[in-house]
């Protein structure tokens, strides 16, 4: 069998430092945010579907950046312990979130609640 790949010894590495957020398809992102502070979860954020939006939007539902925090913490709390799609309740509202997307699919406020059955949820918490 004939090798496809040679193994030539040395290290590999890059000629001139780049700046920070410089697109040079390793490590940094346009960003500025490196890959190991994405995998650490430093960058991540929870983001809203398109459908979560129009339900916020339509039921008059906004979040303060203290109510983003607390959902990013509990999204990574459900993260930490396996979960893949949870229900957040956040004040007054209950959120749907898909954990391995960052997403948050529905929002439902208070009003709307009542005789809701959420279902395809594995975990659900209090943030």
């Amino acid at each position: 069998m004939e090798d496809l790949f040679k193994i030539l010894p040395g290290v590999v590495a890059p000629t001139t430092a780049r700046p920070a957020g410089e697109r040079s398809g390793r490590g940094i992102t346009p960003s500025g945010v490196s890959f190991a502070d994405v995998l650490s979860g430093q960058a991540s954020a929870v983001r809203f579907s398109r459908h979560a939006q129009e339900r916020m939007a339509s039921r008059g539902i906004s979040m303060s950046p203290e109510q983003l925090t607390r959902l990013n913490q509990a999204v990574s709390s459900v993260e930490a312990k396996g979960g893949r799609d949870s229900l957040v309740l956040l004040d007054n509202n209950a959120l749907v979130v898909s954990v391995k997307n960052q997403t948050v699919v529905t929002v439902v406020d208070r009003e709307a609640l009542k005789g809701n059955v959420f279902t395809n949820i594995d975990s659900a918490i209090i943030a």
